[in-house]
């Protein structure tokens, strides 16, 4: 599922240079995230790099926006054109959260 941000946002801005999607942008009272680029950092990151930086935790998953490693991984293609990522049946346990044993 994409991440969301919650009301609790104090609207610090860790987690906005950390996506590495471009999807987490300044909403009108706290920082949003656009669910059609969040790949819950599927094909970079271990771990949703906006989770492990906020502050308050208030980067959660969103029951609203569920997907799979394969559909997240799948956006990064549209995301990235110009960036090549191995195929899914390879990817590196620590460039998926659903790889974690």
């Amino acid at each position: 599922m994409a991440t969301t941000i919650t009301e609790e946002c104090i609207n610090c801005g860790a987690c906005e240079p950390e996506c590495p999607n471009g999807a987490i942008s300044q909403g009108e009272d706290i920082y949003v995230i656009d669910p059609k680029l969040c790949t819950e950092c599927v094909g970079f990151h271990d771990e949703e790099a906006c989770a492990a930086v906020c502050p308050v935790d208030c980067c959660v998953p969103d029951p609203n926006n569920t997907e799979s490693e394969a559909q997240n991984y799948g956006k990064l293609g549209t995301i990235h054109p110009d960036k090549t990522f191995p195929p899914l049946a390879e990817l590196p346990a620590n460039l998926s959260r659903y790889r974690k044993s």
